[in-house]
């Protein structure tokens, strides 16, 4: 049937795209169980765990989730009897919870904790205490027997200061804590070390100035593994030590152009795990991700032919069989048990297939920029029933990823598929800056936030326009926090867009450098520039400076809970438009934070996102 674009009729609600494909958060073997975290948007976005013998592990209204750093991560774990250990959303303390116990605090109130690790039967995690100024973090193991439920002293700290730390990793023999840490003068994807110190308590600290360590595991007493990426790519490295101190410099693994590492925004996150038998299984991404199996004697590599192409991780490792968690070109969001001797696959939550009828398979691009290529992906309108009329070319919604150290692959998604079954296409756009394609890509955005991100979707946007594959009128951008910077900046520049939305984008440099949270406080020094030197450039490179020059209609979302970008930044843009008579709207949602996690949020935004490019755009949403 011959419709008009962005009119077909569609089968993906927004309250389907709400009940999709389960946002995995981490997963473990336990016993004979695989036992995963999930987040439940119908339930407020609560962090339930689930256990493959069909339990709810942990009962509402718990809900594993960290606030370290803003964006917490490594909010639970469990031993082998059922054991599990997490933070409690609402109150930030560590909690044990028996099988088929009620949950116990194990720590006292007015710190908050993520990144738990269980090792021999011992707790470590990442504390941040913002009682104190400057705030103190550290590395801590908390004690089992509830003696610190009261008593913050009685938590054992290794070491603590203005510094952050993450990956904690003991010894096998329980005498040495291999970690990574890092300044906060600069992003860990910058500048991140690897240190090492004695857990008697003598507090001695040792280590390397890598360049943006990731994940230290022992092999055995005095052998390490570690990422760095000292030749541009994140890779596998191997280190001898003797006495805490490296005996030789490391020697890279099974080397590749690929990056097994990523921008260090979550704790606890894992791209490479240790078999039993000392083979590797290694996340390797050069903009699609693929599952590796490594032997670190000879180096050789072989492809796992598993279904995971996106947002992988290695969640744990018994045995032969590893947890994969992410998603594919052709299955949607998911958990796989895979067997590395045998092959096998068992999915074990989520990985549905598509149906392709509906839900495209995207197709990788690449444009030409004034910085050099920039890398996307496709996703055209499809809908089986469908086709637009002769001649007419369809609306685009340039989708820009925050970060902006971030990286987006191309997979199968509910959220791309309400777009595209309608027949408005998606372009996914890696700008410079982006994980993903080594470091070399990365820093293509030193000093040049807001002018290299705007300059590659730009070009990504007129690329698709001028093959033909776009309506050139008709391309909206779409983007939040960083990427909502870069939407701002994109209207400003003027153009390229016919219409925008910002999702509690940042607005204002300035006002971003004084409001944001710890973890990022030094970002803006190497995307901008120092303060108050740089001050100048934060002026003539902030939306806010020049929202008179927005000509087109801007949707803006916002959080009201937000710490990392506060409503303020939005509100301020909203005062601009409205002074000057620009179309716009401004919506802002009660309890979320940096992220729209409640099914009410999620079904809300998408809809009036939906309505908004309609009227903007002339098609009347079936």
């Amino acid at each position: 049937m011959s419709t008009p674009y962005g009119s077909w009729p569609s089968p993906f609600s927004a309250a389907d795209v709400s009940a999709s494909a389960p946002r995995i958060d981490g997963a473990r073997f336990v016993g004979d169980e695989i036992w995963w975290g999930e987040s439940v948007p119908s339930e407020g976005g609560r962090v339930t765990v689930r256990s493959s013998s069909g339990e709810e592990v942990l009962p509402s209204p718990w809900s594993a989730r960290s606030r370290v750093h803003e964006y917490g991560g490594g909010a639970w774990t469990a031993d082998a009897v059922g054991t599990l250990y997490f933070v409690d959303g609402a109150s930030q303390r560590v909690h044990r919870m028996p099988r088929d116990g009620v949950p116990e605090p194990l720590t006292a109130p007015g710190a908050q904790y993520g990144g738990l690790t269980l090792q021999q039967g011992r707790l470590f995690a990442v504390r941040e205490d913002l009682r104190s100024e400057p705030h103190r973090r550290g590395l801590v193991e908390i004690p089992l027997d509830g003696s610190a439920a009261d008593d913050d002293a009685a938590v054992h700290v290794f070491i603590q200061g203005s510094a952050f730390f993450a990956h904690p990793a003991l010894s096998p023999d329980g005498t040495r804590l291999a970690f990574v840490e890092w300044s906060g003068r600069r992003m860990p994807w910058e500048q991140a070390n690897l240190r090492f110190i004695h857990t008697g308590g003598d507090d001695t600290i040792t280590g390397v100035n890598t360049h943006a360590a990731l994940q230290p595991e022992w092999v055995s007493d005095g052998e390490l593994l570690y990422l760095d990426d000292p030749d541009g790519r994140w890779n596998l490295h191997r280190a001898a030590l003797d006495d805490l101190a490296l005996e030789a410099w490391p020697e890279q693994v099974a080397p590749a152009d690929a990056d097994t590492g990523g921008g260090l925004w979550v704790l606890g996150q894992r791209w490479y795990g240790v078999l039993a038998d000392g083979r590797i299984v290694a996340v390797r991404t050069n903009g699609s991700d693929e599952i590796v199996l490594i032997d670190p004697g000879s180096g050789d590599a072989q492809t796992l032919d598993v279904p995971v192409t996106a947002e992988a991780s290695i969640c744990d490792v018994q045995g032969t069989r590893v947890l994969i968690s992410g998603s594919g070109a052709d299955v949607e969001r998911g958990l796989w048990c895979v067997d590395a001797d045998s092959g096998e696959i068992t999915a074990i939550r989520g990985g549905e297939r598509i149906d392709a009828r509906w839900v495209p398979i995207a197709r990788p691009v690449t444009f030409e920029g004034p910085h050099g290529e920039v890398h996307a992906f496709d996703y055209p309108p499809t809908n089986p029933d469908h086709v637009a009329p002769a001649g007419e070319k369809p609306p685009y919604l340039v989708m820009v990823h925050g970060g902006p150290t971030a990286h987006v692959s191309g997979a199968a998604s509910a959220a791309y598929a309400y777009w595209t079954s309608r027949g408005i296409g998606v372009l996914d756009v890696n700008y410079g800056g982006s994980t993903g394609y080594g470091r070399a890509y990365r820093e293509r955005l030193n000093g040049q936030w807001g002018v290299v991100d705007v300059d590659d979707v730009i070009a990504a946007a007129r690329g698709l326009a001028d093959a033909g594959l776009a309506d050139p009128a008709r391309i909206a951008v779409r983007g939040g926090s960083a990427g909502g910077w870069t939407v701002l900046s994109a209207l400003v520049r003027g153009g390229a867009f016919a219409a925008g939305i910002s999702r509690y984008g940042v607005a204002d440099l300035r006002m971003l450098a004084s409001d944001t949270h710890d973890f990022e406080k030094s970002y803006l020094d190497g995307l901008v520039g120092p303060l108050p030197e740089a001050e100048d450039v934060y002026i003539a490179r902030s939306p806010l400076t020049h929202a008179d020059r927005i000509d087109v209609p801007v949707l803006l979302e916002q959080g009201s809970d937000d710490k990392v970008v506060p409503p303020s930044q939005s509100q301020v843009i909203r005062d601009a438009l409205a002074a000057r008579g620009i179309p716009h709207e401004y919506l802002e949602f009660e309890r979320e934070g940096h992220g729209f996690r409640r099914a009410e949020t999620i079904i809300a935004s998408l809809e009036a996102e939906l309505a908004f490019l309609g009227r903007t755009f002339g098609f009347e949403p079936a």
